[in-house]
């Protein structure tokens, strides 16, 4: 079976929208996926998954998430094979200095398309460095997101498509998961 990795958008931040990570596994185990895996307290899910499409499984997540809990975050779902993609695309990989806990891969639903990919090239945000990269964008933020003149209001005004971040360091983690549930298969 396929490894998908699962980001919820919002979860257990500011003390809003609180799932439980063994509530939600529970959940996944719910929906018949397997070997399901969560990572820090932000709704970051390693599990295996018949083959179909992934935005299928967010779908259904998101389904599941609103009928348990009562709301329903943005999910964004990639196959490790993406994963391991988002991970080699990394416009900032070769350049020295980056801070890992200071890079950020927004997770788009969808490409955003060449009008807001070009909105939010025009926006003023130095020092902040923002790339495209397929359904990805990464961000640095060398002063820290705290902060950034690039706010996720602000991205999510700009696109206006559904999204998450994720740090460099949970980006990697996530894939270190992914790869030793393929490596059970």
């Amino acid at each position: 079976m396929p490894v998908y990795i699962s980001m919820l958008r919002g979860v257990n931040v500011g003390g809003h929208h609180i799932i439980k990570m063994d509530a939600l596994r529970a959940l996944y185990e719910a929906q018949k996926f397997t070997n399901c895996q969560t990572y820090v307290q932000s709704g970051n899910v390693v599990f295996c998954a018949r083959a179909s499409e992934a935005n299928s499984h967010a779908a259904r997540i998101q389904s599941a998430i609103a009928d348990k809990f009562g709301f329903s975050p943005e999910v964004m779902v990639r196959t490790a094979a993406e994963l391991r993609e988002v991970i080699a695309k990394n416009p900032f990989a070769k350049r020295r200095g980056i801070e890992p806990a200071k890079l950020l891969v927004a997770f788009l639903a969808r490409d955003p398309g060449a009008q807001a990919r070009a909105n939010l090239g025009a926006l003023k945000i130095a020092p902040e460095e923002a790339i495209f990269a397929g359904r990805e964008l990464y961000i640095y933020f060398p002063d820290g997101v705290g902060r950034a003149k690039l706010s996720w209001p602000t991205i999510d005004r700009t696109l206006q498509v559904p999204n998450t971040g994720r740090n460099w360091n949970t980006v990697t983690k996530l894939m270190e998961m992914a790869e030793k549930l393929e490596s059970l298969r």
